[in-house]
């Protein structure tokens, strides 16, 4: 959150209650606040499809509240009715709706005018990751790091099992809402990715990759990737500011264990 941004909206906002407002200027008011906090406010910046997504249910939402009461509807109705069907108000009707049609024009011409460009360079799926990361204040080895509870499997299933059942709590708390219910990146808000999330079933994702790999990837979100892996347009935080490193392993088990997938064998170089 960008308090910078945040900060001074919610003061904006106070200062117009203490002005009362017309109902309708208090709601456009609210409109705008919370558009400029989703596009704004937020860091890593969120896709403009989620931002489109979000203001259409703030929309709708705001108009519900004012047709929920009927002395607020009526303050609207009535001189929204009386600019409709007077006289007096017909040039004025006129240049309205001919200057709301030239907008709509000039939007959709900007649209369709726009030229696409390719990114300046290639991408890289899975870049390569640094020799070790810094985790709120502990360094993680990801060259010989393993997953601690990777040894359990073998030597004792039914805490192993545990751990592989709170990774899936987390990752259905979490991750879900992009990564999707079968971990095949089809969560609903995929498509508001580029490139979408990957689809972890597949044998050329996870399978590819060390629990080390995806715990730096898991880690350090969006704004850990390098410049290698550009474009891309990822909203994913970086989730060592919510989660413990125990909980970033044991979502790591439960990605394999759910796919059927074995992390790539530890390389060991002489």
């Amino acid at each position: 959150m960008n308090l910078w941004v945040v900060l001074p909206i919610a003061a904006a906002m106070l200062g117009l209650k203490l002005v009362r407002p017309h109902v309708v200027g208090w709601l456009v008011a609210w409109w705008v606040a919370l558009f400029l906090v989703l596009h704004y406010g937020i860091e890593p910046p969120l896709p403009v499809s989620i931002i489109n997504m979000f203001m259409g249910i703030i929309t709708l939402s705001l108009l519900a509240y004012l047709s929920s009461n009927s002395e607020y509807l009526e303050s609207v109705r009535k001189p929204v009715v009386t600019f409709l069907v007077e006289e007096r108000y017909s040039r004025r009707l006129m240049i309205l709706m001919v200057g709301m049609a030239l907008l709509v024009a000039v939007k959709v011409n900007v649209n369709l005018s726009g030229t696409v460009e390719p990114p300046i360079a290639s991408r890289t799926i899975h870049p390569p990751p640094p020799g070790a990361v810094t985790f709120q204040g502990k360094r993680i080895d990801l060259v010989t790091g393993t997953n601690p509870f990777r040894e359990l499997e073998e030597s004792d299933p039914d805490r192993f099992g545990e751990h592989v059942r709170n990774g899936s709590r987390i990752y259905y708390q979490n991750c879900v809402f992009c990564h999707g219910d079968n971990l095949q990146g089809k969560g609903i808000y995929a498509y508001a990715f580029d490139p979408i999330p990957a689809n972890f079933s597949d044998p050329t994702t996870i399978a590819m990759l060390q629990e080390s790999y995806l715990f730096w990837r898991i880690a350090k979100g969006a704004p850990g990737l390098p410049p290698e892996s550009a474009p891309w347009s990822s909203a994913m935080p970086a989730w060592e500011k919510f989660l413990t490193e125990e909980e970033i392993w044991e979502v790591t088990l439960f990605l394999y264990d759910f796919t059927g997938q074995k992390p790539r064998a530890q390389e060991h170089v002489e």
